[in-house]
């Protein structure tokens, strides 16, 4: 089982793909969880591996995604009697076989990734500066020479950007200078990067961004594009102008994070929509319930059998009561 761990943890670091890491390293019998079990929790909420039974999965999945928002590793512990402890997510055991567990999840993301087009001293500059702080570095550039640009993670001479894995998160960097703009820019418009800056003059800017709109790329998309790239610091030398955009590069993932934060405290990205089991009090994934019960026009789900077999016996006493 560990060794198909880290099978599925290299697959999923090779794709660039974030993922969460749960490892159970405490447990109070009785409970089918035991220390050294191990899942993955996809950005999907979805989960490989096992740490427990249907008690511990929905708790391990929210605070999964919550780790995901905020990126910060948490021990949850999930007990009979939760109780406030100084560095530990707390949640109360609701299964009826009762027992604890302690679980250790970590989120796994990649490193930010910056996509450069174009071969200009500003593009070489840029690399390095981004190698230099451990970011992934692909570099675009038509007629340029490995040996310009060293030690990146994946360099090619075509503007074939289908190479290259581009996420929402991927930072493009447009560094052509006269040496095909037109065609670099539209290429990476036409990805899904939220990022996509160009080094050029302001007057050179509006002449590109009035042949990008003629060239069918939407308003909408166009006005996205950030140019001249760079914080305004003032910058005039090539290694000035790349520290700029890598400075700018570090606020947007700076804010993406903080804007993350108030959402992971509050209402995490679940990926469905989730319910109270009305006998134990257990939250439960509607869409992955197995135990539902349909009781004067809605939907009850349940946990397990048990639940569902009690509250078909005395509904009206599940009803109207709140579970402990």
């Amino acid at each position: 089982m560990f060794d198909q761990f880290l099978k599925k943890a290299a697959e999923l670091l090779k794709k660039g793909e974030p993922f969460v890491t749960a490892s159970v390293v405490r447990f109070q019998a009785p409970i089918s969880g035991k220390p050294g079990d191990k899942a993955i929790i996809f950005a999907d909420g979805k989960m490989w591996g096992w740490i427990g039974g249907g008690c511990a999965q929905p708790v391990v999945i929210k605070e999964a995604l919550r780790a995901l928002a905020d990126g910060r590793p948490r021990l949850v512990r999930i007990s009979p009697n939760a109780a406030p402890d100084e560095g530990i997510v707390d949640y109360t055991m609701t299964c009826h076989s009762g027992g604890a567990l302690d679980i250790y999840i970590e989120p796994v993301l990649p490193k930010p990734h910056i996509l450069i087009l174009g071969r200009s001293p500003i593009a070489q500059t840029l690399a390095r500066l981004g190698r230099t702080i451990q970011y992934k570095i692909s570099v675009a550039a038509p007629d340029a020479d490995s040996e310009q640009f060293p030690d990146v993670d994946d360099f090619q001479t075509e503007l074939d950007l289908q190479r290259f894995t581009v996420a929402p998160e991927t930072f493009i960097v447009v560094s052509t200078q006269g040496e095909g703009d037109e065609e670099a820019l539209e290429r990476a418009l036409k990805t899904d990067a939220t990022y996509v800056a160009f080094v050029a003059s302001k007057t050179k800017a509006r002449k590109v961004f009035d042949y990008l709109t003629e060239a069918g790329i939407p308003t909408e998309r166009v006005s996205q594009l950030r140019a001249p790239a760079g914080l305004d610091i003032h910058a005039a030398s090539p290694e000035e102008i790349a520290a700029s955009i890598l400075a700018e590069i570090i606020q947007v993932r700076g804010s993406r994070t903080r804007c993350a934060e108030p959402l992971a405290k509050t209402t995490p990205p679940v990926p469905s929509m989730e319910a109270k089991d009305p006998v134990c009090g257990m939250t439960v994934n509607v869409s992955t319930a197995k135990h539902t019960f349909a009781h004067q026009g809605n939907t009850i789900y349940f946990c397990c059998a048990a639940c569902k077999q009690a509250f078909e016996r005395q509904p009206e006493r599940y009803l109207t009561t709140t579970p402990s």
